[in-house]
């Protein structure tokens, strides 16, 4: 018999899902987007298990037929992602240091180089690694909440945004935003991260979904090939760059992850967090 929320003579859209532990993915084959929903709480934190994770998914929806876009979200309240884990970062082997380090450069060429339309819903705050993500989209709508930031905040730890970062925030916003922000590691409001071009759109939070499918819809009205090649002809010299040195930017992370004086303000860093709690 016909399911009674179903109306006779509709099929339902096939939707596929790709969910594993920390992110949970799924794909409305009529329309071609995915939405991806990061779920590792308490804050999303980017750890070598939730970037591989991150990886593998995009892969997978890179090489399905089906899929055209993503829209990046998180399924936690108040949170888009903290950025990189800093357990990583601490008293940890050196082999382990260029493990996690490799997949970082490994989500960021992914996703900075991804094929399909990438549209960050950025429904928190999204410091660090977690603007990362947002700038290496396509598009960026940010929910309309004084109360959320979004920036590249690592001077206020005493670490320093590798080049790619650096690539990727001047590509967005422009030399002297990217160079003033970086070096004060600012976290900027929504509303003032939208005045600096940092975020495309501000609308308000329980809009985010139906306006990202709309801008997702506007994207896909192009035919991908077009709208793939002029990406690759805008993204391409910085990526490159990061393949052309990627032995090297692990060699500098180590070496900089592991001097004494940044061990002791991460740790600094994650006695201050747990206090907050």
């Amino acid at each position: 018999p016909p399911s009674p929320l179903q109306p006779p003579g509709l099929p339902l859209a096939p939707r596929r899902s790709f969910s594993n532990n920390k992110i949970q993915v799924e794909l409305d084959e009529s329309s071609g987007v995915a939405m991806m929903k990061f779920k590792s709480p308490p804050v999303n934190s980017l750890s070598l298990e939730f970037l591989t994770e991150f990886s593998i998914s995009l892969e997978k929806l890179e090489n399905d037929r089906a899929c055209r876009g993503v829209i990046i979200t998180s399924a936690l309240p108040k949170i888009f992602s903290s950025g990189l884990d800093i357990t990583e970062m601490c008293g940890k082997s050196m082999e382990h240091y260029a493990e996690f380090w490799r997949a970082v450069q490994e989500m960021w060429l992914r996703l900075y180089g991804s094929n399909m339309v990438t549209v960050a819903a950025v429904n928190g705050s999204s410091p660090a690694g977690g603007c990362l993500i947002a700038l290496s989209c396509d598009y960026r709508i940010m929910a309309e909440n004084p109360k959320f930031s979004i920036g590249l905040n690592e001077a206020q730890l005493g670490i320093v945004a590798p080049f790619w970062f650096k690539d990727t925030f001047v590509n967005v916003v422009g030399h002297r935003i990217a160079e003033r922000s970086l070096q004060l590691g600012s976290l900027h409001p929504a509303p003032e991260a939208h005045r600096l071009g940092l975020v495309d759109e501000l609308v308000p939070e329980e809009k985010l979904t139906e306006k990202a499918a709309a801008v997702m819809a506007q994207w896909l009205a192009l035919p991908d090939h077009a709208r793939q090649l002029t990406k690759t002809m805008m993204r391409k010299a910085v990526l490159d760059r990061l393949v052309a040195h990627r032995e090297e930017d692990i060699k500098n992370f180590i070496t900089f992850i592991s001097k004494e004086s940044i061990q002791k303000s991460l740790r600094m860093y994650m006695e201050m967090l747990k206090k907050k709690k």
